[in-house]
């Protein structure tokens, strides 16, 4: 199972590691997309522990993070975290047999 995640509001950020982390005991391969106020995950350290053991595939995007993350270095995430556009949520929604949007 392709498993998508799009977090749009960092309310939401605990459900949605608590979902990824489900699918990952089933064996699922996990891609989440950061986007509008969801960019603040990268404050978060259970975002930060699973993005950088690459248990999850992760993007954001550079226009959200700009406009939420001001106090960010976004390079210190290195490879951990793709920051790119929206290209790379439709990529996800094209390539998961589901996808939850928080």
């Amino acid at each position: 199972m392709k498993f998508g995640v799009v977090i749009t509001d960092i309310r939401q950020s605990r459900l949605a590691l608590e979902m990824m982390q489900e699918a990952l005991d089933r064996k699922w391969d996990v891609r989440c997309f950061l986007t509008d106020d969801g960019v603040n995950m990268v404050k978060d350290a259970d975002f930060i522990a699973m993005a950088d053991n690459k248990q999850v595939h992760f993007s954001m995007c550079e226009h959200s993070a700009e406009r939420f993350c001001q106090d960010i270095d976004l390079d210190a995430l290195g490879d951990a975290v793709i920051v790119g556009g929206q290209y790379q949520n439709a990529e996800l929604v094209h390539n998961s047999d589901q996808v939850l949007v928080f």
